[in-house]
């Protein structure tokens, strides 16, 4: 990757802006090099002065997706702020939960994990990765290749194994994290993927806190690398997360932006055709649960068009796994966000477990439609499929808490329901 050669970012006044760990001074420096008011540069990020202020102020930093907004208005280039928040040499190993800090993290916040309750996944593994994004530790030396490994940690996620993934993450992490020392743009691009996935077993399992950490490090190391589309990639995960945290304006904001970039290269290729068809997906769900329902609608149809003359089966180790059966899938979630159980129903049966190739979408299949059924009244047809999806892969069902808040609601209010009781044993038995 190049590093800057813009005199302003080469000065001493930078360089030591960079070893004190300071990346609100550079901001600071960039908007007074430009003339700007703190309220000026608030407008442009659509924020208060005082949180421009609050932002410049050395120390934590507690928002680190509009810190890089705000880098990215005032021009400072990515791999200085990148070093400034110690991800470019040795300190890139000090991974806090909320941003780079370089104090000591407080053992009673990681504590916290153990007293995870409803969760099937061993509260160790759960710790593990807390402790990793606290201070990352020393990678383990494994031989194998790391686009290897994070195929394998791809698997694992593809088929449901999450406890085993969290068990394997704070050593991939690891490993991808020493890789950056060589700067090279592929390394920053496989370390922002292994944040990403991160990003998705922590979203499937609850954990929005954690998750929102590693969406920001994906979103990080992505600009790093200069990709756009892992840029995109990170952009999503993001998305997802800032969505379970009721932040749908920017969950809403950033997905369509991220959307807008990949659509602005043409489209010329099929990588870029999946990348934009599965940010649409992701931007009407996400419009759907904000109760936006003619925009969640246009921009799923959206999503069918671009994706019509995608393949069937997704090319091994595409950034986005996107088919037209995937698009369809999204179609249930969204019409079951929106109240309308019927049409998700609908679109649900002209689906088949055949068409996916994954177990983790074929069991997101079974259990979208279960949550459409039990939507809609069904407590039969709600644990018929609760049981299909368990059938494909348990932790779809036994990990992910909307899930088991279903078996619950089930088991008490319905048990004797064909199913219910062969659902209750297999899901909440631990």
């Amino acid at each position: 990757m190049q590093r800057t050669i813009d005199p302003l970012w080469n000065s001493p006044r930078v360089r030591l802006l960079m070893e004190r760990s300071d990346p609100g001074g550079l901001i600071k420096l960039g908007r007074t090099w430009r003339g700007w008011r703190q309220a000026d540069l608030g407008h442009r990020l659509g924020c208060s002065a005082s949180t421009v202020s609050r932002l410049e102020k050395p120390g934590r930093v507690s928002d680190l997706r509009l810190l890089q907004r705000a880098a990215y208005e005032v021009g400072v280039p990515a791999d200085v702020l990148g070093a400034a928040l110690g991800l470019l040499g040795p300190r890139a190993t000090r991974v806090a939960p909320n941003g780079p800090r370089h104090t000591q993290e407080d053992p009673m916040r990681r504590r916290t994990l153990l007293g995870a309750v409803g969760l099937a996944v061993p509260a160790s593994f759960l710790l593990g990765v807390e402790s990793a994004l606290a201070e990352m530790p020393a990678p383990s030396g494994s031989p194998a290749p790391l686009d290897v490994r994070l195929a394998r940690a791809r698997a694992l996620f593809d088929t449901g194994r999450y406890a085993d993934l969290l068990k394997e993450l704070p050593d991939l992490l690891a490993t991808a994290h020493a890789r950056i020392q060589d700067r090279a743009e592929i390394s920053y691009a496989r370390l922002s993927a292994c944040y990403a996935l991160t990003a998705q077993v922590l979203v499937k399992i609850g954990r929005y806190d954690q998750a929102r950490l590693t969406a920001d490090r994906a979103s990080l190391y992505a600009d790093l690398s200069g990709s756009a589309l892992a840029s995109a990639a990170a952009a999503r995960e993001l998305s997802i997360v800032l969505r379970h945290q009721d932040q749908a304006d920017s969950a809403k904001r950033l997905i369509l932006n991220a959307a807008s970039r990949v659509e602005a290269t043409g489209l010329n290729t099929q990588a870029q055709a999946t990348a934009y068809s599965q940010l649409l997906c992701t931007a009407s769900y996400t419009a759907a649960r904000a109760g936006d329902r003619d925009r969640a609608l246009a921009m799923i149809d959206d999503a069918m068009r671009a994706a019509r003359d995608l393949p069937t089966v997704v090319p091994a180790g595409r950034l986005f796994s996107i088919t037209p059966a995937s698009v369809r899938l999204y179609e249930v979630g969204v019409h079951w966000a929106l109240g309308d159980a019927g049409a998700a129903i609908r679109a649900g049966r002209q689906l088949r477990e055949e068409q996916f190739a994954t177990a983790e979408r074929k069991g997101r299949l079974h259990t979208d439609m279960a949550r459409a059924w039990w939507q809609w009244g069904k407590p039969e047809e709600t644990a018929q499929s609760l049981l299909a999806a368990f059938r494909v892969t348990p932790g779809e069902v036994r990990d992910r808490p909307s899930m088991r808040a279903i078996v619950k609601d089930l088991h008490r209010a319905h048990p004797r329901v064909h199913g219910v009781r062969e659902l209750s044993r297999a899901v909440l038995t631990d």
